[in-house]
């Protein structure tokens, strides 16, 4: 009987555990929060390279960074990216592109846990550019994020 019970409350936590919110980003004027749907709505986008935790050459799919600042209303200055241990990277905003980094949610088609530097992670297209390839930028590709605030 308690299995029974068990296991009809692990099946009823799974659909709501899928809306949780999976980031919160906290502009100058409100804090928004993304849960998957919400990441997904803004249209995913995909690349591939290497990095220097990762063997080959994987595949990142998730949303460009710039696209999730400029929906919580941050267009200047500094934003702090905070994973779920509170360690914390600072990146300029003017040094976001329209196309990267992007705040990845999958890799090689798989959602990415936390034991895999998941669910979220800040990725560079280290491949495609030399310049990408510094330890700035590798500092910057925070992995296990839950919360990004702009910087006062």
């Amino acid at each position: 009987m308690k299995i029974a019970a068990l296991s009809l409350l692990l099946a009823l936590a799974g659909p709501a555990l899928a809306d949780d919110p999976l980031l919160t980003v906290v502009g100058p004027d409100r804090t928004q929060t993304y849960d998957q749907a919400a990441l997904q709505a803004f249209g995913p986008v995909s690349f591939a390279t290497s990095t220097i935790w990762t063997e080959g050459q994987p595949t990142f799919t998730g949303i460009p960074l710039q696209t999730i600042l400029t929906d919580a209303g941050i267009d200047q200055g500094t934003v702090s990216a905070v994973a779920i241990n509170d360690y914390a990277v600072q990146i300029p905003v003017d040094e976001v592109t329209a196309d990267y980094p992007i705040v990845a949610f999958q890799q090689d088609g798989q959602a990415m846990s936390v034991r895999d530097k998941g669910p979220l992670w800040v990725i560079y297209p280290y491949d495609s550019d030399p310049a990408l390839q510094s330890e700035v930028t590798y500092a910057r590709s925070i992995w296990q994020l839950v919360r990004i605030e702009a910087v006062r």
